[in-house]
């Protein structure tokens, strides 16, 4: 079945960087368009990220030219690198394709604080 497991995930001070890893399973990896998605604390989830099978990619505003994402077809696995994290990062980040499917994966929690 599908799966997505999601790592890297730490408490980071303000202007710090963190590179989250997923390894996803159960599905023909390098045919989809992979997102890295975030929900905050009473926020929605959100597409932070999202890289097609040609690598191209795409962020959302609040992330550009701090976020960057990548990914290794042979390891079936997605990357996003952070850097300049702010506390509005602050977030459970959750891999899945694009559009999301309905399986979610457990997150790993990225908390920016002093």
């Amino acid at each position: 079945q599908v799966q997505f497991v999601e790592s890297g995930g730490a408490l980071v001070q303000p202007g710090g960087s963190l590179r989250l890893s997923c390894a996803a399973s159960g599905i023909l990896f390098s045919r989809y368009v992979m997102g890295w998605y975030r929900q905050g604390p009473g926020k929605q989830r959100e597409l932070v990220a999202h890289i097609t099978p040609n690598s191209n990619t795409g962020v959302t505003d609040s992330v550009k030219g701090r976020f960057a994402i990548s990914r290794d077809d042979a390891q079936n696995m997605v990357y996003l690198q952070m850097n300049s994290l702010n506390s509005e990062d602050t977030a459970i980040y959750y891999c899945n394709v694009y559009p999301s499917w309905a399986t979610w994966g457990q997150g790993t929690q990225v908390t920016v604080s002093s």
